[in-house]
């Protein structure tokens, strides 16, 4: 660093705040700014909230980037955080520190941190070898509390990663992931209802949105009744399934998933199982549509 400044990529997780106070205990508040792509329509409401207070308490300045609803052209061939995280997150955070170092959550407990070096083109990755656990250890003997939006027991602050499909009309598309997942929210807050996991999947053929809601625990039925309610009013959404039991997906995948056991094996366990609310089947079936470069969650089936 010499005498440099540090850029922060932050998103509020347990990943970028241990590199924010690791990089302030090091290099002191003053040579350390966090910043956090504002998603737009895809950012929780919540999540803004999480990362100023997180700032503020530990003396730290921060800063609100627009993404320019960038991350709608890598989602346009089908969900791809990585891609997302590349090409859009970490090229904001790059043009916005104009040269000067950018630090980075990536770590051993996920691909980005897994391939990736610990110093590559203007970012640094200081936990590129460590893994969840340690970091949930390091953590806890920092006295450092992170907390959570409630809509995923692993990455949080994007509800586009809830979108498994390709996303052509944000109108369409984007607008039922965003507002399905802030209703879901407001109305588990109203009824002071606090769950590890709760998100609604939007599915389906692009010409129809289906809303898988993912509570866990359960809520009593008058709260899930409501929600189905409020979701099934929104004009986006076509068919509303609450996922109460073991849920069978049929999943369509660009030819490079598809004919590749590891990359259809870590999408379904390191993917999709993590945010569903009972376990999952995948029904694999290979895509024709050369605009699909990942995959697309077109129907889902309970047990």
């Amino acid at each position: 660093m010499k005498d440099g400044k540090l850029y922060v990529a932050f998103s509020g997780g347990k990943d970028s705040s241990l590199v924010a106070i690791l990089a302030k205990m090091a290099l002191g508040e003053e040579r350390v700014e966090l910043v956090t792509v504002d998603w737009g329509p895809y950012t929780y409401e919540r999540s803004r909230e999480i990362v100023r207070s997180f700032a503020e308490k530990h003396g730290l300045r921060h800063t609100f980037i627009p993404s320019n609803r960038m991350q709608e052209k890598v989602w346009k061939h089908g969900p791809s955080c990585n891609a997302c995280t590349r090409d859009v997150k970490t090229v904001l955070v790059k043009r916005y520190a104009q040269g000067h170092l950018v630090a980075s959550g990536a770590n051993a407990s996920d691909s980005w941190g897994k391939t990736g070096l610990k110093v590559f083109d203007g970012v640094y990755s200081p936990l590129y070898r460590v893994g969840k656990e340690e970091i949930n250890e390091m953590l806890k003997f920092l006295g450092l509390e992170v907390k959570k939006i409630g809509e995923s027991a692993g990455r949080e602050g994007c509800k586009l990663k809830h979108l498994l499909k390709m996303l052509i009309n944000p109108d369409y598309h984007g607008r039922a992931v965003s507002v399905a997942n802030e209703i879901l929210l407001r109305v588990l807050e109203k009824h002071n209802f606090k769950p590890e996991l709760a998100n609604v999947k939007i599915i389906g053929p692009l010409s129809r949105n289906i809303a898988l809601v993912n509570v866990k625990p359960l809520p009593p039925e008058e709260v899930m009744n409501e929600i189905v309610e409020k979701l099934s009013s929104e004009e986006t959404i076509d068919e509303v399934i609450v996922v109460d039991s073991p849920v069978k997906l049929v999943v369509l995948a660009s030819p490079a998933i598809y004919r590749n056991e590891e990359s259809r094996k870590w999408i379904e366990e390191g993917r999709l199982q993590p945010e569903f609310a009972f376990p999952i089947e995948i029904e694999w079936r290979e895509s024709k549509n050369n605009r699909l470069r990942t995959f697309q969650v077109i129907d889902a089936k309970k047990e």
